[in-house]
């Protein structure tokens, strides 16, 4: 570890002059007066004094520099049975083009606008000409519901939306416009501005209050790059929160591009002209990150795939595009390989050259079982990296680093820290915990830049959530523990917020909308542990005593609740009825145990009989396992 060691140590105890030396590797209008400022909190201000614009970063530094047609972008679509490849050059010219047209409809710096797309490379594109005009864009995943859409269209303040008339999952058409109409009719602030990127199907429903994204782009003059102070937004973000209410986490434009182009070199060992494929969605971070920024900040070519990698058309399209496009590094979830191994159990859809190009497989999104990491290593024979970070900090926290001194893998790790973050584990007294000591994951302030410097407009709610619980420290939400050479191992959520396939999703948001349904007295929802997806969400209801309908036909209605509330990505499968709910003697639900009973853990007891005889049903019911 001897070179690993020097770099983190650096990072560590000398971070001002390290981040000024990454800083050196992107292009600044005007260079930082200091690398960073600290914050009465703890937290910092990075490259204070310093202007770039991250559109620039992406395209005009590379073309300037003679790399126009260097291809930038493949868009792989076997939805549509669709591929297609944009140089630097011609990327450059669209997103110019789509700035002008926005600017046309008088939007100006710091207006928010909310993206809701499919896996286009007009999402894209959308992105990088917001971040051009230093427009503040939202993107909020396609698979979400008119309520979700509204919920962010409030909290942004959006003044316009850019959306497609429709997604396509696996073979099923979803119409956008009626999901923007409602969520638009559902929320109190209404944008001004609706733009739809339409494709050529006639029998989809579109609205004809929304402007074409074509025509518009046709009509429009280019426009060229805003010049931004370091510290203002890019974007802002909304991931789960455990009140329900979703958090907007913002990204600043300057740490944002230094920590990505770091990472891509440090982390993934990525350079100009490699291809790189994380296989995500543009609606998650991983999407915002590591399909858009990271790669294009870097001069490679990055992957914009649509559709669903497992079902379109079978198991062995994750390696079909790996070989048609020459992939050298892929990042995807442990799901996705989990879906491979079921649906391909005798690997009739692999064979060794279709991953010739393939140097490293990178996993993330949630914990990687030893199961799958033996599986994807022996198939691939090549480096498979479990790797961990959170939408908050945008790029990634523990990682073996590949690009600083490759290490030995360990099975169930999520390897060392990543430059820049002082990680430790704390007992709940904020004292430090001892090698194989489990506790609290913390991160000592202050955060290495990239990370979120602050909530959208609710700074009050960022210390409260982030900062309180270890005074000086970043609390990450999840529990873990460091062995004697250094590996982390995180070991899950400690509240009530559930991974479900490397999506973050509230379960307190599901408990609001099934205890809001005229036939729940109560509920509880918590994340249950699934071979394939990591956690699903299982729901524990005990329905009013004036309730006669069969219990079919309330289940069938809570899942519909559910999905039509958030959205696909929540499904419910399994809802158990139950007569009562564990509960401390202040009527606190037990969900600790609840959990403990549906993942097959260890327990404590609640001293009364009739906690144990509760307990004892549930533990009935959980082992026929209702569906």
């Amino acid at each position: 570890m001897k070179t690993y060691q020097k770099v983190y140590q650096e990072s560590i105890e000398q971070p001002a002059l390290f981040w000024a030396k990454q800083a050196e590797k992107i292009t600044w209008f005007k260079q930082p007066h200091q690398p960073f400022k600290l914050n009465s909190n703890g937290t910092a201000h990075w490259f204070e004094g310093g202007t770039l614009n991250t559109s620039y970063l992406c395209l005009d530094v590379h073309v300037n520099n003679g790399l126009g047609d260097n291809i930038a972008l493949i868009y792989d679509s076997p939805v549509t049975n669709t591929i297609r490849k944009y140089s630097y050059s011609e990327l450059l010219h669209l997103v110019s083009k789509f700035a002008g047209a926005l600017k046309e409809k008088g939007l100006t710096k710091g207006d928010r606008v909310i993206i809701y797309m499919p896996m286009v490379p007009e999402a894209t594109i959308a992105m990088l000409a917001c971040a051009r005009l230093g427009l503040i864009h939202s993107v909020v995943f396609g698979g979400f519901a008119a309520h979700e859409l509204a919920l962010r269209i409030d909290d942004a303040g959006a003044k316009a939306i850019i959306t497609a008339d429709y997604g396509i999952e696996i073979q099923r058409i979803i119409p956008y416009h009626p999901i923007i109409e409602k969520g638009i009719e559902e929320s109190t602030l209404k944008p001004e501005i609706v733009i739809s990127f339409n494709r050529m199907t006639e029998d989809v429903p579109r609205s004809e209050h929304f402007e074409d994204m074509h025509s518009l782009l046709q009509a429009a003059k280019p426009e060229s790059y805003v010049e931004m102070a370091s510290e203002d937004p890019l974007y802002i973000l909304y991931t789960s929160g455990t009140t329900g209410k979703p958090k907007g986490i913002v990204r600043d434009n300057g740490g944002h591009a230094v920590a990505l182009r770091y990472s891509m070199e440090a982390v993934y060992n990525v350079k100009q002209g490699d291809v790189f494929w994380a296989a995500s969605d543009i609606g998650w971070v991983v999407g915002h990150s590591y399909i858009v920024y990271a790669p294009l900040i870097t001069g490679a070519t990055t992957i914009v795939f649509e559709g669903k990698p497992i079902k379109t058309p079978n198991a062995g399209t994750f390696w079909r595009v790996i070989d048609e496009h020459k992939v050298d590094v892929f990042f995807t979830a442990p799901t996705a390989i989990r879906a491979i191994r079921k649906e391909d159990p005798h690997n009739q859809f692999y064979k060794p050259e279709m991953t010739k190009s393939l140097r490293t497989l990178f996993l993330a999104g949630e914990r990687c079982d030893v199961s799958t990491l033996e599986y994807a290593q022996n198939l691939l024979q090549k480096p498979v990296i479990d790797h961990w970070w959170q939408t908050e900090s945008g790029w990634p926290m523990l990682a073996n680093m590949q690009g600083v001194e490759p290490l030995p893998v360990k099975p169930g790790s999520a390897s060392v820290p990543v430059s820049g973050y002082n990680i430790q584990i704390l007992h709940d007294d904020g004292t430090r915990a001892e090698a194989h000591e489990q506790g609290f994951v913390a991160i000592k302030l202050p955060l290495p830049p990239g990370c979120l410097p602050t909530l959208w407009q609710n700074n009050e709610r960022f210390e409260a959530g982030y900062l309180s619980r270890f005074p000086g420290y970043y609390f990450t939400g999840d529990g873990g523990y460091i062995d004697e050479e250094g590996y982390v191992f995180i070991t899950g959520r400690v509240d009530d917020v559930i991974n479900v396939a490397g999506h973050r999703l509230s379960t307190a948001e599901m408990e609001e909308i099934i205890a809001a349904m005229s036939c729940t007295a109560e509920c509880a929802v918590i994340g249950a542990a699934d071979e394939l997806k990591g956690e699903v969400p299982l729901a524990f209801v005990v329905l009013k005593d004036t309730e006669v309908r069969d219990q079919g036909t309330i289940r069938a209605e809570i899942k519909d609740k559910i999905r039509t509330e958030i959205g696909a990505v929540a499904s419910i499968k399994t809802v158990l009825f139950v007569e009562r709910l564990p509960k401390t003697r202040s009527g606190k639900i037990l969900r600790n145990i609840l959990r403990s009973l549906a993942n097959n853990t260890a327990y404590v007891v609640p001293g009364t009989i009739e906690d144990a005889l509760v307990i004892e049903e549930v533990k009935q019911l959980l082992e026929m396992r209702m569906h």
